[in-house]
């Protein structure tokens, strides 16, 4: 029952509209008994600076934050944590004395989804597909696991050379190799972990993938696509033809909001409750697993 001691929390964006965020923090609220409600709210570009500080004054518990202001959002805040002062980018406000503090969850809520399903990064050859938002926190998040090596292939070189070279420096390793997309055939003959991190094949532009050829898929043992809609997409269908297993990307968005909402309340969420939440996200959708 919401009342006069109902915490609120949000997600802001534009759009914003499609989320699947409050059925995984209003599920959350219910199972732990929390008088906690959460809501999406659609914030016009340029007025994201506003909303924070229009939140913070509603005495708001805390906030998510998706495209496109997971960058335009950090000079409201009034703290950062290091691993998203370095990554550049922000998801997730937690309410403090002086303000908000932004986090980034992405990148730890990817590597908790990819452990549920048995996938190691340490030591693993990797290929990045991509070299946007996304693709910069997977960048850090495989270096900082010791992967050991990521071909980070994207349609714009220089883009991708950029990237690298940054993530490089700011974690001591040269292990981010940038390539142009049109030249994957130069890829070793190796088998890889590709992490799909465009948004190629995303609803409703589905039936599409940054590449088509076969013989890149042959490559691949383990494909994760980070669009969770559709829940089948082109380059998962691809990976599988060739013998290889493919996972979407709902598990990471389960486990970045499951790891806001313990910053927002002080809590563990149990592995038990994450597969109750993971249950009410698939049913909402209608997905099914596929490994």
């Amino acid at each position: 029952m919401i009342d006069g001691y109902t915490r609120v929390c949000a997600v802001i964006g534009n759009p914003v509209e499609h989320t699947m965020s409050p059925t995984i923090h209003n599920t959350l609220a219910q199972k732990l008994s929390h008088n906690l409600v959460y809501v999406p709210f659609r914030v016009e570009k340029g007025q994201a600076v506003t909303a924070v500080k229009g939140a913070y004054a509603l005495n708001m518990l805390g906030m998510n934050v998706t495209v496109p202001f997971k960058s335009d959002v950090i000079p409201a805040l009034s703290e950062i944590d290091e691993l998203a002062e370095k990554i550049g980018a922000v998801n997730t406000l937690v309410r403090v004395k002086s303000g908000f503090k932004g986090y980034n969850t992405d990148m730890p809520g990817l590597y908790r989804a990819m452990c549920s399903e048995g996938i190691r990064l340490e030591g693993e050859k990797v290929v990045l597909l991509g070299a946007g938002g996304v693709a910069r926190a997977v960048a850090f998040l495989c270096a900082s696991k010791n992967v050991s090596r990521v071909y980070m292939l994207n349609r714009s070189l220089q883009k991708a050379e950029a990237l690298a070279e940054e993530v490089n420096q700011k974690t001591g390793r040269e292990c981010i190799l940038p390539m142009a997309l049109s030249d994957h055939e130069r890829l070793p003959d190796e088998r890889f972990l590709a992490i799909q991190a465009t948004s190629e094949g995303m609803y409703p532009n589905v039936g599409k993938a940054v590449i088509e050829d076969e013989s890149f898929y042959q490559k691949i043992h383990t494909g994760y696509e980070l669009i969770f809609n559709p829940a089948n997409t082109r380059f998962m269908q691809l990976v599988r033809a060739q013998g290889g297993r493919a996972f979407h990307g709902l598990k990471m968005l389960l486990y970045q909001g499951i790891i806001a909402y313990e910053l927002w309340n002080q809590v563990s969420v149990s592995e038990d409750l994450a597969k109750e939440v993971y249950e009410a996200m698939k049913e909402k959708m209608g997905v099914t697993d596929e490994g």
